[in-house]
């Protein structure tokens, strides 16, 4: 059974069902990020989903790669690239990065992963961070959480 890793609760705040993956935005305000987690029990790497779920979690990217400029928009500090990345050295479960970049972030133009210190949302920001990354998944039939998560 799919079991979401404490750590990304502790880290990020959900969005959206897609139809493989939780979508969750990373509670790091120095960065649209969204996290995308396959609900697929035991997963760790991706060669451990079958070709099905790889090319759905590929469309899931792209969707929110999409979601993730959004958000960027919506905050004033538009996307000039997205960075996409699979890692898993701290947290196990499969999950995938779709991080919105730019030329004056703080961690231009290296990796944000391990770099510097997340950056608390405010509670307005992060009202309007969620809610650019849901307006945006809605009309493409996303359902909306409905987990108690906040």
């Amino acid at each position: 059974m799919f079991e979401l890793d404490p750590a990304f609760l502790a880290t990020s705040a959900p969005l959206v069902h897609l139809p493989l993956c939780e979508a969750r935005l990373q509670l790091d305000a120095r960065f649209p990020w969204i996290v995308l987690v396959p609900r697929l029990a035991g997963a760790v790497e991706i060669e451990d989903i079958s070709v099905e779920a790889r090319a759905r979690l590929t469309a899931e990217i792209v969707a929110a790669g999409e979601a993730v400029r959004a958000v960027g928009a919506a905050l004033g500090r538009p996307v000039e690239k997205l960075n996409v990345g699979q890692l898993g050295n701290l947290t196990r479960q499969l999950h995938v990065h779709v991080v919105g970049r730019r030329a004056d972030d703080p961690c231009w133009p290296g990796p944000v992963w391990g770099r510097g210190t997340a950056g608390a949302y405010d509670e307005p920001t992060l009202r309007a961070a969620r809610t650019a990354a849901i307006d945006w998944f809605a009309p493409a039939g996303m359902t909306r959480w409905t987990g108690a998560q906040p």
